[in-house]
Order: C-alpha cells, then structure tokens, then sequence
C-alpha cells in the first residue's frame, strides 16, 4: 500500500489540543491514546488531514487559507452530499460529522471515514507493473463507476432538496464564465471565441441525474489488484444535473499520449491515463454509451466545457497566488496551464462549430 500522507505542509498546521478536545466531546468510543495528524499531500484545493488515536481513524476537510470563491468549498454541503449518496454508492466515504465552530481548526470542517487502497495519479504503485491489460481494467472501473454513479435514483436521496436540475447546463455556462471573469488575471486571445461558442451552443436538452463533477483517477481510490474502485473523494461540486457534464469533465482529465505537451504535464507530471492499454476518450465515451445506454452524441460540447471549467477552477487558484491570499509555490505556474487548457478548449470548439 502506497503512503499517502505525509506531515502537515507548514502555515497549514491544526491546533491538536482543540481538535482533540473536540474530538472526545463529540465522538463516541475514542481510545484513550494521544491525537497524531498528518495530510494528504494531493490536491490544490481542500486541506486534508488524517487523524488517528490508536486504532481509530478519521479524515478532517476544511477549505483552504485564505479568501475562497463565493459559494465554494462548502463544507456544510458536502457532508450533506456524502450523508445522502454513502447508502447508494459505497466508494463515497461515509461522514461522521460536521462542524461550523471556527474555533477548531479555523472554519467550518467535517469528518468522514479513512478509507483505504491504492491512490493513482502520475504512476503506478513500486510493483505494481502497468500492464495493458491492468490499464485497460482499470479503464472500465472508472467508466462502469461513473455510469453507475449516474444510474442512482436521486429522487430517493436527500440531493433533491438542494439541486435545481431544471436549466442546469445554461446555469453552469453562463456562472463559470462569471467565475472567470472575476478571477482573470492575464489576457487570452482564444478566450473570447470560447466564450462565444459555449454561449450560443448550450443544449437544448438536458438529463438529469446525481453528478460527481470533479471525477478523475486521482479522487479515486482502488483495491490492491486495482479491480475494484473502493473510494471516490472530493464531492463538493457534486449535484444533480446532467450527466454529460460530469462526463464531459471527466474527459478533460482523461489525458491521452497524444495531446499536447502543456495539456499532459500542465500539472505536473502526466497522468497514468497516458500509458499503453488506458481507453481513449474516444473508447471511453462509447464504453459509458454502452453502461449507462444514454446518447452522448453532443459531447463535444460538453468536452469543450469541462476543459473550460477545468481551467476556471486553476484560474481562481493562480488568482489567490497572484493576490498573495497564499503562497503556495506549487499555484506560481497556474497561468500557464490555464492559457494551454482555453486554448487546446477553443480549438475543440473550432472543430465543432
């Protein structure tokens, strides 16, 4: 099993005493052993930590430092969307509870369980070789998990009281181009026609069902012969809306070995999605076709979005770097991958249009 903790990042440290307090007032059957933390090393939004005593385990989100976008990193909500999907759909972790006392940790927080299995991002774990058939497996979990997601009746579950799934694309559109406009720092010349073409080729009919929103290889979790998904993180954006959307932004993170350079290492190192044996966005869109029997012949709309709402979300976080809200150095070279992912959306678009 790969480490994926590591110790707390500094200026990101927790007050232990506090939250070990809090901890034994609001947490039944704690052992009576001392509170040790560590944090998750991935991500660029959400600060995650581990928490143990003993035997018992536990994971902490709160919203990053700093002044965050309205409406984001909503704790509140996110606990709710974990409390309503866990029944239904077992790789969401189930919570523990919420917190709106800033005086534990410094904002609103809450706790879920620790799930634990194989995390993969740029490689694989050390022996575990990536063969093409293990990547062509791991392929379809990721595909068959994301249509089974979409299969779930979201009128059973607590989602419905807080979604608006009528309009829900038009919505989206129109509130991430907002958002950018907001955070935009540097001027792109492709921006514009971007812009322009999500605008006018909004579709007209939309689906609806639960969405996960932020779905990649990364925010999941597998078991050790990588056969079986048993985590799915990060579902603060989750809602019910259309599900080509969240197929659509699944696809922005799906890199392929032939997509340009700054697309495939704009973040870092390439995605494993690169290797001989994963599915091309192609295959994976008529994989989901196939699991989930839903038309998805306009989805390069819907790709052309997420990679524009991909490169909002980096925007809003080289927009803190810039203001010095943080000074992460990990956000310098934001701007840069921003520019690549409105470019490479805007030639999409071109080719649709």
């Amino acid at each position: 099993m790969v480490d994926d903790t590591i110790p707390v990042r500094s200026g990101e440290e927790l007050n232990l005493r506090t939250l070990e307090d809090f901890l034994r007032k609001n947490v039944m059957d704690l052992p009576n052993e001392p509170l040790e933390l560590q944090q998750f090393s991935t991500g660029y939004s959400n600060l995650t930590y581990q928490l143990k005593m003993g035997e018992w385990e536990a994971v902490l989100r709160r919203p990053p430092l700093g002044p965050v976008a309205p409406k984001a990193h909503d704790m509140k909500r996110e606990h709710h969307i974990l409390s309503s999907i866990n029944p239904y759909f077992q790789a969401a972790p189930e919570p523990i509870l919420f917190s709106d006392d800033d005086s534990i940790v410094g904002s609103p927080f809450f706790l879920m369980e620790r799930k634990h299995g194989v995390v993969i991002d740029s490689k694989f774990p050390e022996g575990v070789e990536p063969t093409s058939e293990r990547c062509r497996q791991l392929s379809y979990v990721m595909v068959n998990q994301l249509a089974d997601l979409h299969s779930i009746p979201y009128e059973k579950t607590g989602l419905a009281e807080i979604s608006k799934p009528e309009g829900f694309i038009e919505r989206q559109v129109h509130g991430w181009i907002s958002r950018y406009e907001r955070a935009k720092t540097d001027e792109i010349k492709e921006v514009g026609p971007l812009i322009d073409y999500l605008q006018k080729n909004i579709p007209q009919y939309s689906q609806t069902s639960i969405i996960h929103y932020d779905y990649k290889i990364n925010n999941a979790m597998f078991n050790q012969n990588l056969s079986e998904m048993v985590g799915l993180f990060d579902w603060e954006m989750s809602t019910v809306g259309d599900p080509l959307a969240d197929l659509g932004v699944a696809l922005s993170y799906w890199t392929e070995s032939s997509d340009p350079e700054l697309i495939k290492f704009g973040l870092g190192q390439a995605s494993v999605t690169t290797l001989d044996g994963f599915l091309t966005r192609q295959e994976f869109i008529e994989a989901y076709a196939v699991r989930s029997g839903r038309n998805v012949s306009n989805i390069d709309f819907y790709l052309t979005f997420g990679y524009f709402k991909l490169a909002v979300i980096l925007q809003q976080i080289y927009y803190r770097y810039k203001k010095g809200q943080t000074n992460d150095l990990r956000f310098s070279k934001l701007g840069t991958t921003v520019k690549s992912l409105i470019t490479h959306a805007a030639h999409v678009a071109a080719k649709e249009a």
